[in-house]
């Protein structure tokens, strides 16, 4: 009696959105070089026909998990700078919570772009001009603020703004790589601080406004005593 064939069964459906976020978890925490198609699918519990049908090739896919990081973690970073408050407390709230980002208790250390690929082989050149790409659209988002603050007065009309914005996004990529290695939020808003003593222009902040009125509890001058911690309270409307 001949033994029936069984049939296979059908590769797992996954959901898109979910495999984006795995994906991304996972670049975020090994690297793109890091990571390889096994561990992608293998955490996706899908095999590699179903992965490169549904997201193309691995670089495909780092691209892909980058946009939907960017746009989980940005949207509310892109509402501040946009926002009609003062330039200086835009750029502070602004700062704040990329240290924030960069110290979640539950996720990966430090910034998915703003370290990312800095160092790579030949083969992901491609990879490292695409991460480099992000960076630089960052430093010019802070830049078109930073030109409206000087239209507005808000800013000196000689200012450099392309500097400016370089500066403080500077701050952002040491601030990545300060927490990967393993500095607390405290010691990032610590820096953050300091970096606005370098502001050229207005130091104004709104009495209140959608994103909430900052205050800041100095214990000590930070210059003067290094163990100072600045504490920032939100107090929600």
């Amino acid at each position: 009696m001949e033994k029936p064939v069984r049939k296979r069964g059908r590769p797992r459906v996954l959901d898109r959105d979910v495999g984006l976020d795995i994906a991304a978890r996972l670049f975020w925490e090994r690297g793109y070089e890091g990571t390889s198609t096994a561990d992608l699918t293998k955490a996706m519990g899908i095999n590699p026909p179903t992965l490169y049908s549904t997201f193309g090739s691995k670089e495909e896919l780092y691209r892909q998990a980058l946009d939907f990081s960017i746009a989980r973690e940005n949207s509310r970073r892109s509402e501040i700078l946009q926002s009609s408050l003062p330039v200086y407390e835009a750029l502070s709230l602004y700062l704040y919570d990329i240290a924030d980002g960069d110290t979640q208790p539950d996720k990966p250390r430090g910034c998915m772009v703003s370290t990312a690929v800095l160092q790579h082989a030949e083969e992901n050149a491609s990879v490292a001009r695409m991460t480099a790409s992000l960076r630089e659209t960052s430093m010019q988002t802070l830049k078109t603020r930073f030109d409206r603050a000087v239209e507005d007065g808000e800013l000196p009309a000689q200012t450099d703004t392309d500097t400016l914005a370089r500066f403080y996004g500077a701050i952002i990529q040491g601030m990545s790589a300060q927490a990967c290695d393993g500095a607390c939020n405290a010691l990032l808003k610590r820096m953050i601080d300091l970096a606005l003593t370098a502001w050229p222009g207005k130091k104004r902040r709104s009495r209140q406004s959608e994103f909430g009125a900052v205050e800041r509890i100095r214990t000590n001058d930070l210059l003067s005593d290094p163990s100072a911690i600045d504490v920032a309270v939100t107090k929600e409307k």
